[in-house]
């Protein structure tokens, strides 16, 4: 079989699946991506590259789809290379983020197609207006919003299936697409992901943090209010007030992945640890930035408590990949959190919007970690029972009406450091700056 897999950060999420079917010597497998996109063993890679362009003439509410249409002339570009090589593929499977998955069908009609539905974009019950320190939209801000799913949506029509990772991801979408949509995870690798009593962490400078120290991580690919930032940064003093012996280890970029860019020349990193600065000791507090995956492993293999928050939105593999290390995760109470822990059970949920709540059950579990552990042992069970790649992958196969074997261990995900979502991507576009909504993005221009 000839297989096609369109992503711009090929492998991304398609990692697991790619390599499983490129081990098959029955596929040829074959990728398109973007300058950004990786070779991994057994798959032929085509990048395009994009060109220079500024959409500041293109009216606001068509931007996106500017973008994405100039992304699909590439790609276009690409599929009749390969066409005319003679590679005809029987599956294809895309994402539908970028505008890559528009022109799949005419060009190849015959092609069984599965697009990865990540994420729509509405104006409530989601991200947007979900922070109250963030301004409403207004109704021009609503339209442009809704259209920023016209490719998605365009793409969607003209697959035969779509796939989504979690089932309230799966739930943004409009109702009459459900049908058409299969909830299946990435996975995380259980066999990789084994928690260590002994693990230790060093820090630069020398410091060796180890299992059994009091721990605090708060892990992101970049350090911004989408993800809790913000409100951790706020919970921070209490937490190292009450607990003298604690050491906070927070990871992320100083970009912005979702949602706004700060005022220019500030970060948001810098704007709320200014803001908590001054009741903090600062020789507890370390910034680290994006880890390679075995560093971010051997951290969260020390941790005492895992901070995970998020609006709701897509849901880190961070998260699921720290359950699976046994870790004791606090979680904000937003719904893709919820899908993945029951409060008490596999780990405790607290409002994101409270930092107290926050400071309050992290200092408690830093204070009595025997008295919680069985919450990381619940976690990791959850996070296998639910998560396993190896069954995820299973899962994929049959959903995309595929031969599956059982599957060599594959690399893990990118943790935190690749760009993996829609949203995670670079343009020359004016940016609107400020916190002038939590959904705007580099796309949301004007």
């Amino acid at each position: 079989m000839q297989i096609l897999f369109v992503h711009n950060n090929f492998p991304a999420q398609f990692r697991g699946l790619a390599g499983e079917l490129a081990r098959s010597p029955d596929h040829r497998v074959v990728a398109v991506g973007s300058q950004t996109a990786q070779d991994i063993p057994g798959v032929e890679l085509l990048r395009y590259r994009m060109p220079f362009f500024n959409v500041s003439q293109t009216h606001p509410f068509a931007r996106r789809l500017d973008v994405e249409g100039r992304r699909a002339t590439q790609i276009l570009y690409v599929l009749s290379e390969l066409r005319a090589k003679g590679f005809v593929p029987d599956l294809i499977v895309g994402h539908c983020g970028w505008g890559e998955t528009l022109p799949l069908r005419a060009f190849f009609p015959s092609a069984k197609i599965a697009v990865y539905c990540e994420f729509y974009y509405r104006p409530e019950g989601q991200d947007i207006h979900f922070d109250p320190e963030d301004p409403k939209f207004g109704v021009d801000g609503v339209v442009t919003l809704h259209c920023k799913n016209a490719a998605t949506l365009l793409s969607l029509v003209d697959a035969d299936l779509g796939l989504s990772p979690t089932s309230w991801q799966k739930q943004t979408y409009p109702t009459e697409f459900h049908s058409k949509i299969q909830v299946v995870h990435e996975g995380v690798d259980g066999e990789q992901l084994q928690p260590d009593a002994n693990a230790q962490f060093e820090l630069p400078g020398g410091r060796v943090l180890h299992r059994g120290d009091e721990i605090v991580t708060f892990i992101a690919r970049n350090l911004e209010p989408m993800r809790g930032y913000h409100v951790f940064m706020r919970a921070l003093p209490s937490i190292l007030a009450a607990r003298p012996n604690a050491h906070a280890v927070i990871i992320g970029g100083d970009d912005v992945s979702y949602g706004a860019s700060p005022e220019e020349g500030k970060s948001w990193k810098s704007i709320y640890l200014d803001e908590v600065a001054g009741q903090l000791d600062l020789s507890r507090v370390h910034f680290l930035p994006p880890q390679p995956y075995d560093r971010f492993v051997e951290l969260l293999k020390t941790t005492t408590v895992h901070v995970y928050l998020t609006f709701p939105f897509v849901l880190s593999w961070s998260m699921i990949e720290a359950m699976a290390l046994g870790c004791v995760v606090v979680g904000s109470d937003t719904p893709p959190v919820r899908e993945a822990i029951t409060d008490g059970v596999d780990g405790l949920l607290t409002p994101f919007h409270d930092p107290v709540a926050l400071a309050e059950k992290v200092t408690r579990i830093l204070a009595a970690p025997g008295e919680y552990a069985e919450l990381g042992t619940a976690a990791r069970e959850t996070a296998l029972a639910r998560y396993d790649r190896k069954d995820c992958l299973r899962q994929a196969m049959q959903i995309l009406g595929l031969p599956s074997a059982a599957p060599e261990p594959s690399p893990p995900g990118d943790g935190i450091e690749a760009s993996e979502r829609p949203e995670d991507r670079t343009a020359p576009f004016i940016v609107r700056r400020g916190r002038s909504a939590p959904g705007a993005t580099q796309e949301d221009v004007g």
